[in-house]
């Protein structure tokens, strides 16, 4: 079982309201230490990655402003996810970053350097969730009038990658960085290719200005579930996260993400997809289901109707709480918007519904118990959906992903649950020891190899001879 902890650099990332709570250390987002000592608790507790989310505008749809979003915290402010990783890097062993960036606004030879450059300083530990964005008010914030139509967004991104692809994997030989001090050589220009693309998107000619890193192409997370967004992470994704309230939607996305995987030509098992969930752990069964009481006292049903309109372009406001929630065009985010309607055929949702689900753990489902009983949970919820792994997010944070460190991590060690990759290597192992675990990259610790396989279209831009991976 893979395990990612789901987190944003802001006061209310998925459970609005919940930064109100005693135990919540939310508000110091904007300090180093909560980072840093996050991370180091997720080390030491087998999780594979820190999953940082990332959106370039506000939720400004209910109501027709974002004056709620600011007012409660609602994913405003908002802090760069790359800013800490550097030094939470230098704290962990074993713990990767994956990393929210939007191919359609950031420009692609700077971010690729960025990349790069994390890959370097972090030891091949940096992941890249693609995105393609879904709020106007990005759009607003990046020079257009509003957003490209949504499967606009898929096709330039398509475009995007290849201009990524030619840069990370294309720019230098494998072989080429000598760093041969008797020879005065540090890269044999022989083994240098510009990019040269021009495209209908994107114009880039030179070659990738920081040498590869430990992966090369940073390890590849994706998210959308949209027909459009499957398409593309079937052709590109290492990793898809879904999420859905029940395992049997979940299922329904991984159905259909195999399908575009054959569609695509790659086998079913060439992406690992990972749902998101809400944790909320204790000593025993009582102590958790008191922890769970106490966060009804602060939940924020306004903010999470804010929350949910800036994911779905569709405004609730003033709406009949018991009308039921029908599916509409939206260039948004399309799968947050299907989980609740034509993906969900368990039930009928109403507005009044969605407001009260979202207040905690957002879109995805709550687990709610002891040790034994949330290992237990993640089993059956992995069973019936097919899941590799998990999102697992904070109600109140940290103090949740704390909680599930101390309690459910030893009992899933137990149980032979956490994969041997991306954890410490002794279950025990605390202090120095901990520090002396091995290091290894993101993507090993996922799929057992350092670059993009051979099977990978990313993999058909590497210059020169393909050599051994990672060597």
């Amino acid at each position: 079982m893979l395990l990612n902890a789901f987190e944003m650099a802001t006061p209310v990332h998925q459970s609005p309201g919940l930064w109100r709570h005693p135990e919540s250390r939310a508000a110091n987002f904007d300090q180093l230490t909560y980072w840093t000592d996050l991370a180091q608790t997720l080390d030491r507790g087998g999780f594979t990655a820190l999953f940082l989310a990332d959106v370039l505008g506000t939720y400004d749809v209910y109501g027709g402003s974002d004056a709620v979003s600011h007012e409660r915290g609602i994913q405003v402010p908002l802090l760069d996810p790359f800013a800490a990783v550097s030094a939470m890097a230098a704290v962990t062993r074993r713990l990767g970053f994956g990393l929210t960036a939007s191919c359609t606004y950031e420009d692609p030879f700077l971010l690729a350097r960025r990349f790069a450059s994390l890959d370097h300083l972090t030891g091949g530990r940096v992941g890249w969730n693609i995105v393609t964005s879904y709020q106007d008010s990005a759009a607003r914030n990046l020079g257009l009038e509003r957003q490209l139509p949504h499967d606009q967004r898929y096709d330039r991104a398509d475009e995007y990658m290849d201009v990524m692809y030619k840069l990370f994997e294309g720019s230098f030989a494998p072989g080429s960085v000598l760093k041969d001090a008797d020879a005065g050589v540090f890269v044999d220009p022989a083994g240098v290719r510009k990019a040269e693309h021009k495209g209908e998107y994107f114009s880039v000619d030179g070659a990738l200005l920081a040498h590869p890193g430990p992966q090369r192409t940073p390890f590849l997370f994706q998210a959308g579930a949209s027909a459009r967004g499957l398409r593309f992470g079937a052709e590109n994704a290492e990793a898809v996260f879904m999420i859905g309230s029940e395992p049997s939607v979940v299922r329904g996305y991984i159905d259909r993400l195999h399908n575009a995987l054959e569609a695509a030509g790659r086998p079913a098992d060439a992406v690992r997809t990972f749902a998101m969930v809400t944790v909320v752990t204790g000593a025993d069964d009582e102590d958790a289901r008191r922890r769970f009481e106490s966060y009804q006292q602060y939940v924020d049903v306004e903010g999470a109707l804010a929350l949910f309109a800036g994911w779905t372009g569709v405004d609730l406001a003033g709406l009949d709480p018991d009308a039921p929630l029908a599916e509409v065009g939206t260039d948004a985010n399309q799968s947050a918007l299907r989980s609740v309607t034509s993906g969900d055929t368990t039930r009928e949702w109403t507005v009044r519904d969605i407001a009260a689900f979202v207040t905690l753990g957002g879109r995805g489902p709550v687990i709610v118990g002891g040790p034994e009983s949330v290992a237990d949970q993640l089993e059956a919820w992995q069973a019936a959906s097919g899941v590799d792994g998990f999102n697992v997010c904070s109600g109140v944070r940290p103090a949740d992903l704390e909680r599930f460190v101390e309690y459910v991590s030893p009992v899933l060690r137990r149980r032979g649950l956490l994969a041997d990759a991306g954890l410490l290597a002794d279950a025990g192992a605390e202090g120095d020891d901990a520090g002396a675990a091995e290091t290894v990259t993101l993507r090993a610790a996922v799929t057992g190899q350092d670059w993009l396989p051979e099977t990978h279209r990313g993999s058909r831009f590497r210059t020169g001879a393909l050599v051994e991976a990672g060597s």
